[in-house]
């Protein structure tokens, strides 16, 4: 069995037509056609079956098409490893992040950069959920999220943990006003941060209210901090996000407020996939972040 009828299978049990697999290859239809045919017959079982313009895998191609993806996943890992080994600090760091924690990136970028110019960052965003899949699916090396996260399948360092504030319009409050609380947020039209699956920040924050034997009134529901926010700013309601949030926001019109009788925390961490080879730069990055917690924990001991 050769490695490259193993590729020609992916690639088109992934585009789901010997046309376009063929397209995507770079390569004539009429070999990859017979590549299939002679993979079938050195298995002896039909892999794919054809249902109108489709080709859809069967139950013995299905089990082969996982088993594939992680073996060119692992095999794409070692040859990483070879090539690094004895080399310098270059390549691409693929990193995931959730848009409300995104102001634990540039400084470190624009550090890393002055150390390793070499190295090029490809940045993805997405709730914790999301970015948990992508990691799984090898399709971005590490990622930034906010907990809570089934944890099983990844490492972890955790990040500083932020409270929660509240942003409304400034024409609901008076200039003094700095503080509110559980109860009077109850009464206001709510904006939430709700991650497209998964149990989150709006669940966290639904247990305070319930704590307090509170019924707040959501008024919508959004993955988008900068959708609810600019929600905010047209008066439609008031929202509670971690404070970092508002790093890099222009709050025309709005008003930050803490809550007096409550202390709401948002954890995050940086994780990536167990089991898994970092390339050398993604190791050296994650390494910043854990000697800049080091040098935290130290100065408040």
């Amino acid at each position: 069995m050769e490695i490259r009828h193993l590729r020609y299978f992916q690639a088109i049990a992934n585009e789901g037509q010997i046309t376009r697999a063929a397209n995507k290859l770079h390569m004539a239809q009429p070999p990859l056609s017979q590549s299939l045919k002679s993979l079938e017959e050195e298995l002896g079982v039909k892999l794919l079956e054809r249902n109108g313009r489709k080709m859809e895998l069967t139950d013995a191609g299905t089990v082969l098409y996982n088993k594939i993806n992680e073996l060119f996943d692992t095999l794409e890992e070692t040859i990483t490893e070879v090539k690094e080994t004895g080399t310098g600090t270059k390549g691409s760091i693929s990193l995931g992040c959730v848009k409300t924690c995104f102001s634990h990136i540039p400084r470190q970028i624009k550090l890393f950069q002055e150390k390793y110019p070499h190295v090029h960052f490809y940045l993805k965003e997405g709730d914790s959920y999301s970015l948990a899949e992508q990691l799984s699916n090898r399709d971005i090396d590490i990622a930034i999220i906010r907990l809570p996260l089934e944890m099983q399948a990844f490492n972890s360092l955790s990040l500083p943990d932020e409270k929660y504030i509240v942003v409304m319009p400034e024409q609901w409050c008076e200039s003094s006003m700095i503080a509110t609380t559980m109860r009077q947020l109850s009464t206001f039209p709510l904006l939430l941060l709700h991650r497209i699956s998964g149990i989150g920040q709006y669940e966290l924050i639904l247990d305070q209210f319930e704590s307090f034997n509170l019924h707040p009134k959501i008024v919508c529901e959004c993955p988008d901090v900068d959708m609810i926010l600019q929600l905010v700013s047209e008066e439609v309601g008031a929202t509670i996000v971690p404070e970092s949030t508002l790093s890099g926001h222009q709050l025309r019109g709005l008003k930050t407020l803490t809550i007096e009788d409550n202390t709401i925390i948002s954890q995050s961490s940086l994780i990536w996939l167990k089991d898994r080879y970092l390339s050398k730069s993604t190791r050296r990055f994650i390494e910043l972040f854990q000697s800049e917690k080091l040098e935290k924990e130290t100065i408040f001991e």
